[in-house]
């Protein structure tokens, strides 16, 4: 297994029906910088989200996480502010597939986002779904990302991922 598809970080919780403007307020939609963006990171759901989680931390929320807007600026937020991977008991369908497109790594366990606290010490194995919650010692196992989207993440999202094979291409036809 690859160690950049182990990740492990302290848990910030967040309830259900987190929608996009909580995640990046629309009145910072005039930048698409991922840095300019990330300093606002999840302020209308917790105003000092940003001043307190650590590049690597872990989102964990209930369902239906990223719903509203289907602005792609949500994962971009969360990616540009250093969290490692979102962890919910589901996932709107247009923040799901843009998590993805930007490289943002999710997982669906309705029990890890059940069971899991805010500030425990959490590592997740992106590749296998594995998470282990080091602070109660339980595991939990999240739905299998399909090959493709391990793909996308492993390139850095689909921009990366289209480059890549590209460049791939181009080699074998010389």
């Amino acid at each position: 297994m690859r160690s950049d598809m182990r990740l492990r970080g302290t848990v910030w919780k967040f309830g259900n029906d987190v929608d996009t403007d909580a995640i990046i307020p629309a009145r910072y939609l005039n930048t698409s910088d991922p840095q300019a963006l990330a300093r606002h990171c999840m302020e209308d759901a917790d105003p000092a989200f940003v001043g307190k989680m650590k590049p690597g931390d872990i989102i964990l929320a209930g369902k239906n996480f990223g719903c509203g807007s289907s602005r792609e600026h949500a994962p971009v937020a969360i990616k540009g502010a250093g969290v490692a991977v979102v962890i919910a008991e589901s996932f709107a369908r247009i923040f799901y597939r843009n998590a993805f497109n930007i490289g943002l790594p999710i997982l669906e366990s309705a029990p890890a986002a059940a069971e899991i606290g805010e500030g425990h010490d959490v590592e997740v194995d992106i590749e296998t779904g594995a998470i282990i919650d080091h602070t109660t010692g339980n595991r939990f196992q999240a739905t299998a990302i399909p090959p493709f989207m391990q793909e996308l993440l492993a390139a850095g999202g689909l921009v990366a991922y289209v480059r890549r094979q590209r460049q791939k291409a181009a080699a074998q036809s010389h």
